[in-house]
């Protein structure tokens, strides 16, 4: 319900950045022609008119990120949400797992089950659960 909202826009923002990469290249191929032009004309050594063509070219590759709302650092936010998510999940299960033998949760997850896994507690041992699961998160990835 949370991840896959992200995923597809993950892909959205990719696919856009993706997209940028040939107008990229021809206009940083134009900026070094007119930086090594106007580099002759004001005398600059080669170490200036490479800073001022990576100045240039830095911010045309922000107004472009700009106009087409696609910074890369947004395609990172899947991955800011899934680990806080993960590790909250991963504490939980433990700390129910964990209680005292004869505490109220254990009790619930001993026969808190259904189906072919009344025991919570217990290894699934026809592997259904777990497969089902890697398969859903392998489809969550494609999708």
């Amino acid at each position: 319900a949370v991840t896959l909202p992200l995923a597809a826009h993950q892909s959205r923002l990719l696919a856009k950045l993706e997209n940028l990469q040939p107008e990229i290249k021809k206009l940083a191929e134009r900026l070094r022609y007119e930086v090594s032009v106007r580099g002759k004309q004001l005398g600059w050594s080669e170490k200036v008119a490479r800073f001022h063509f990576k100045k240039n070219l830095r911010r045309i590759i922000t107004e472009l990120y700009i106009r087409d709302n696609c910074h890369p650092f947004k395609a990172t936010l899947l991955v800011w949400v899934q680990i806080p998510m993960w590790v909250c999940v991963s504490l939980a299960l433990r700390n129910c797992s964990v209680g005292t033998t004869d505490s109220e949760v254990q009790e619930q997850f001993s026969a808190g089950g259904t189906l072919w896994f009344t025991d919570l507690t217990a290894p699934d041992s026809t592997w259904i659960l777990p497969v089902s699961l890697g398969l859903v998160n392998l489809l969550i990835v494609e999708v």
